[in-house]
């Protein structure tokens, strides 16, 4: 099973995006489990992560993100803003799926 863990401003605006990724893993056979915390809380849940995608909203901690992700392991990226604006499931589940196989 895939961990994915959304990080954005306050935690709410991911709730629906969580939703359209796991019907996508859902319709491709993919086991995933996707949270979604406020970035003030990354470090307490980084952990229980494979991968960790940022919403575009705090693509400014990126540098912040990398390196509490890197000294745990966990590959970190930025959900593209058309693709998040979209709330396209699918290709969020790409990126993560991508990230996971780095």
């Amino acid at each position: 099973m895939l961990k994915i863990i959304l990080f954005c401003s306050s935690g709410s605006s991911t709730s629906m995006l969580i939703g359209r990724i796991e019907e996508a893993a859902k319709a491709r056979g993919i086991e995933v489990a996707v949270d979604a915390y406020p970035e003030a809380q990354m470090e307490k849940y980084v952990e229980e992560a494979d991968v960790v995608l940022l919403g575009p909203q705090v693509k400014f901690i990126l540098p912040k993100a990398k390196k509490i992700c890197s000294e745990k392991g966990v590959p970190v990226d930025v959900i593209n803003p058309v693709v998040y604006g979209m709330m396209d499931g699918e290709k969020v589940l790409e990126q993560a799926l991508s990230l996971a196989k780095k």
